[in-house]
């Protein structure tokens, strides 16, 4: 398999250029090995595929940071994603056709262009992220003009062809060598016009309007995670396909559990008993309720997995785990009997003191009395007469 070439290379543009110089690099490589100037020229074609894929991923924020960062093997793959998303030149013509106002040319060709995207939002709660839901959502887009029936023109009026470019919505123009296609000025591309326009619509044809629709979303959605409604985009103004409508996720932070990915975190508080003896500690999960076994002797922020209690992940099998991270809750007020207890464990705890604790009020003497010091300048003065 041959290898691919940097796109910095390609597009013959420094690492740090900014997004107008590449759209320049890329224009006047598109025009140099336009298959319009070229016909039957494999090797003009390829080198027109592979600018298109150079600009595809250079042209994208993301993409290019992705390349930056690991090379080809960060973008290649599917369509749309970089490195070969083109199977062909309409691919190419389809995606950047009118990035620069036209420019291409195409020798005339008349192509039916998808309808522009939509968006949604959604806003879920954590239980409805994990399970998985099907929601109603209510997108914003256009419609045919009911007054028109979508042509545009007022009752008694109609369509008439472009004059200026004889219908076809687009003019050519010569320059040098260079044949440039652009949208005819007078018709906006319509290749018709309209002498008295629709009032409802204003001539566009189309009105805006509220729509429902289903869309159903996989379990484990995180935020700005984002769900494809096909078909459910604007329409189209060449009679091509409708666009697709995005629905962005809002998962709602919940009162017991914060999100780490597939994980999920939860801060249970101990009384000083129950992490000094240990217990079974009730804790809440997605499913309901759950226990941990705490050891004796637990230590605050200390952390018990419960395994399989997370959140699922969309894009592969399996759940995450639940967190349990235990504080030791101290008090604020005591009852009578309380303060008597513990002031007998006090006096218990001054006679038995554990070997940590001793060694560190020994060194904790030593500093106020000022020994430590004495110790540490004794020992800098031994190891200077050494050298």
């Amino acid at each position: 398999m041959a290898t691919q070439r940097d796109y910095y290379e390609v597009l013959s543009v420094s690492r740090d250029a900014d997004g107008d110089t590449i759209a320049s690099s890329y224009r006047k490589m598109a025009i140099k090995y336009h298959p319009d100037k070229n016909p039957g020229d494999e090797e003009a074609i390829g080198r027109f595929k592979e600018a298109a894929e150079a600009f595809e991923v250079l042209s994208d924020q993301e993409k290019r940071s992705r390349y930056d960062r690991f090379g080809h093997a960060g973008v290649n793959g599917a369509a749309g994603q970089g490195g070969g998303g083109f199977n062909d030149v309409e691919d190419i013509f389809s995606a950047f056709g009118d990035v620069f106002g036209d420019l291409f040319g195409g020798g005339g060709r008349s192509r039916s262009r998808k309808g522009r995207d939509v968006r949604c939002d959604l806003t879920l709660s954590l239980h409805e992220a994990a399970e998985g839901v099907t929601k109603t959502v209510e997108i914003q887009r256009h419609e045919p003009c009911s007054d028109c029936d979508g042509s545009g023109a007022a009752e008694g009026s109609k369509k008439e062809t472009c004059g200026y470019c004889g219908g076809h919505g687009r003019v050519i123009q010569s320059a040098g060598i260079v044949r440039m296609q652009t949208t005819c000025p007078a018709c906006h591309g319509a290749g018709a016009t309209i002498s008295k326009p629709c009032r409802g619509c204003k001539g566009s044809g189309q009105r805006i309007g509220v729509f429902e629709a289903e869309v159903r979303i996989p379990a484990g959605v995180d935020n700005n995670s984002r769900v494809r409604i096909p078909g459910q985009g604007e329409p189209s103004a060449s009679g091509g396909p409708p666009g697709d409508c995005y629905c962005f996720i809002t998962v709602l932070d919940h009162p017991l559990f914060e999100r780490e990915g597939q994980h999920l975190i939860c801060r249970a508080p101990i009384t000083y008993t129950q992490a000094a003896l240990g217990c079974l500690l009730e804790v809440p999960t997605l499913e309901g309720r759950g226990e941990v076994k705490v050891p004796p002797g637990t230590q605050s922020g200390d952390v018990f997995r419960l395994g399989g209690k997370g959140m699922p992940d969309p894009r592969r099998h399996g759940l995450g785990d639940l967190l349990v991270q235990v504080t030791i809750e101290v008090p604020k007020k005591l009852s009578p009997e309380e303060d008597r207890l513990l002031r007998e464990l006090a006096e218990l705890e001054h006679k038995n003191v554990a070997p940590e604790r001793k060694s560190f009020f020994e060194q904790l003497k030593d500093y106020f009395t000022g020994e430590s010091e004495e110790k540490d300048s004794s020992n800098r003065g031994a190891g200077t007469a050494d050298e």
